[in-house]
């Protein structure tokens, strides 16, 4: 069954207001019309080197001819590329042998079948068009912050539509805890990483990432983003709280104050939106212990044995001190940790004449099974005064004790020392 012109033109009308909405060039536009028609032209003819196709896509028509060498009667071999002088000669009468003949040709005399494989030829290539315009537009932009319109929530991931309507995704693992999205509403987010495997880009924002962090100081503090602050390391327990070590490379700068502001105005809009995630600001130093030191804050340090080699360090401080040193569910010393990249273990200090009475651990086994013993000297702890003074958060988090059983160690070793 033939298909009116009219129909084909349509169709390049379409093709041409879709392509603007996806802001492809013209340049591209013509290519990419041109290369269809070919390749439809190829599976009918066979070839389509002795074809011209003119496109004008901004009045949606084309042109498409043939062009065959004239040969004497009976002499054609390839009626694509050939054509006998009577044949040409019905066209133009003074056409001779050795000639060329150029000759329209209706793209609707090709059939349903023709346009229909033009149809999908174009849309796939359009779509080729509009993965790579998409994967060029985000490729580099890798750590900056975008707003995106909330389009729809899903269990697993919150996709979002940029300003030009191409799709972002947020997983639920770049979201911070507790964040409420609702559709429609502009939320912000670093661009945390871009694929494109098989020619379908993938635009993965972050929430939660410490560069998020990092970009929206720069936004609220001027001395980071003219240099004169640096930010040299970011620790976050997303949507909980944040440590951040910065360095100031003029001496008459207070990086801690800086970034602060006054009564805390730089960093309120911040916490607000990073769901009141509470963020502690300290000077960054070289110096390892004092590091350390600042990085446990609020508590205040008695002393810090270092092991440089295997990054841990031993903080001893004041009983009173302890936990504030290991703050509300460990994540004072978790985020210290993250931040000076130093395991830390916290004990509190115990009086000369309080050490000499320890007991080794072993000496426990008849109320305290072997295995419970060994799973707390391979964190370092040996004797009952050690373990006593160890935090009871890190008998569980670090030796993998339930909460019940080191109670109970703990009882056991309390009781020795009251007899």
């Amino acid at each position: 069954m033939a298909i009116k012109k009219e129909e084909s033109i349509s169709m390049l009308d379409a093709f041409k207001d879709f392509t603007t909405d996806k802001n492809i060039d013209r340049t591209t536009l013509v290519s990419v019309l041109e290369e269809s028609f070919r390749n439809v032209i190829a599976k009918i003819f066979g070839s389509d080197e002795n074809f011209d196709v003119i496109v004008n896509p901004d009045k949606g028509d084309f042109e498409i001819y043939r062009n065959r060498m004239v040969v004497a009667d009976g002499e054609v071999e390839d009626e694509n590329k050939e054509i006998s002088l009577s044949d040409a000669q019905k066209i133009e009468a003074d056409y001779e042998v050795g000639e060329e003949v150029s000759e329209r040709v209706d793209f609707a005399k090709f059939g349903r079948r023709a346009i229909l494989n033009l149809r999908q030829t174009l849309a796939s290539k359009v779509l080729e068009l509009v993965h790579d315009s998409l994967y060029n537009k985000y490729k580099d932009r890798v750590g900056q912050v975008i707003s995106g319109e909330v389009y729809q929530v899903w269990k697993r991931e919150v996709l979002l539509v940029d300003d030009e309507n191409n799709e972002l995704i947020l997983p639920k693992s770049e979201q911070i805890p507790n964040d409420q999205y609702h559709k429609g509403e502009t939320i912000r987010a670093v661009i945390h990483q871009v694929t494109n495997e098989n020619n379908n880009p993938k635009i993965i924002l972050s929430r939660t990432s410490p560069v998020f962090l990092e970009r929206l100081l720069e936004a609220e503090v001027p001395e980071i983003a003219d240099g004169l602050i640096t930010v040299k390391r970011i620790a976050r327990m997303p949507g909980e709280r944040a440590k951040i070590a910065v360095e100031s490379y003029d001496e008459r700068i207070d990086p801690v104050g800086a970034c602060v502001g006054v009564k805390g105005s730089r960093v309120h809009g911040i916490v607000r939106e990073l769901n009141n995630e509470n963020i502690d600001v300290i000077n960054y130093t070289s110096n390892t212990k004092l590091f350390i030191q600042r990085a446990l804050s609020p508590a205040k340090v008695s002393s810090i044995n270092i092991d440089e080699e295997n990054h841990k360090a031993e903080v001893y401080l004041q009983p009173e001190e302890v936990s504030l040193a290991i703050g509300r569910g460990g994540l004072n010393i978790k985020l210290a940790s993250m931040l000076t990249q130093f395991t830390i273990d916290v004990f509190r200090e115990v009086a000369e004449n309080e050490a000499d009475e320890d007991i080794y651990l072993d000496e426990f086994s008849d109320e305290i099974d072997q295995w419970v013993i060994d799973s707390i000297k391979a964190i370092g702890l040996d004797t009952a005064k050690q373990v006593l003074n160890a935090p009871r958060e890190l008998l569980v988090e670090k030796a993998d004790l339930e909460e019940e059983t080191v109670d109970q160690v703990l009882n056991v070793l309390k009781a020795e020392f009251e007899n």
